[in-house]
C-alpha cells in the first residue's frame, strides 16, 4: 500500500513555514489505518501544472494507491487544485466534495468557499482535504469510511482501519 500526502503551498515549497497540514494527515492515518502501508509526504508549489504533473506521476509512475492532497483547493487565484486534478482524473466522484462543504458548514461559514474533489486514475484515489488541521481531521473523520471500499472496487491496495478511529464500510457480500 502507497500512500502519498502531497501539501500544496507556495509558502511551504519555499520553507517559508512548517507543513502543519501535511504532518496533520499524517499523524491521523497513524492513528486510523491497521495496514501496514508506506507514506511519502511531498511540498509543491500551487498551481495547476505543478499539481497536476505530481499527481500524475504519483498515480502513473510512482504506483500510489492514496493521494491526499492539502491546499489549493479556494477561490484565490492561486488556489488551482481542483482544475489540476480535472486534467489528471479519469473518474470524478463528487459526492466527497459534496458531503466535505455541507459537513464543514457545520464548523464554519467559509467551508461552502472550498471547492476539494476526489476521484481516480487508474488504481490511485485522489482526495482534497482543506489547510488547517482541525479541518483536516474533521474531513478525514467524514469521508474516509467509503475510503477503503473504494480502493477495493478500483484495484488499488487493501486499507484496514482502526474501529477505534474509524469504522470503514464495506457492503456484506
Amino acid at each position: 500500500m502507497k500512500i502519498f500526502v502531497v501539501t500544496i503551498s507556495d509558502r511551504a515549497s519555499r520553507g517559508e513555514y512548517e507543513d502543519i497540514s501535511g504532518s496533520a494527515i499524517e499523524t491521523w492515518l497513524q492513528r486510523a489505518v491497521v495496514t501496514p502501508y508506506d507514506l511519502t509526504r511531498v511540498i509543491i508549489p500551487d498551481g495547476e501544472a505543478s499539481v497536476r504533473d505530481t499527481l500524475i506521476e504519483l498515480s502513473d509512475q510512482q504506483g500510489a494507491d492514496l493521494v491526499l492532497t492539502t491546499g489549493g483547493t479556494g477561490p484565490s487565484p492561486r488556489d488551482q487544485t481542483p482544475e489540476a486534478m480535472a486534467a489528471v482524473l479519469e473518474k470524478e466522484l463528487p459526492g466527497f466534495g459534496e458531503l466535505l462543504r455541507r459537513s464543514g458548514l457545520e464548523q464554519t461559514p467559509t467551508a461552502i468557499l472550498s471547492r476539494q474533489t476526489a476521484g481516480t486514475r487508474g488504481k490511485t484515489f485522489f482526495l482534497n482535504l482543506p489547510g488547517r488541521p482541525a479541518a483536516i481531521e474533521f474531513s478525514l473523520n467524514t469521508v474516509f469510511p467509503a475510503i477503503p471500499y473504494c480502493l477495493d472496487l478500483i484495484g488499488a491496495g487493501r486499507i484496514e482501519t482502526n474501529p477505534e478511529v474509524i469504522v470503514s464500510h464495506r457492503p456484506k457480500n
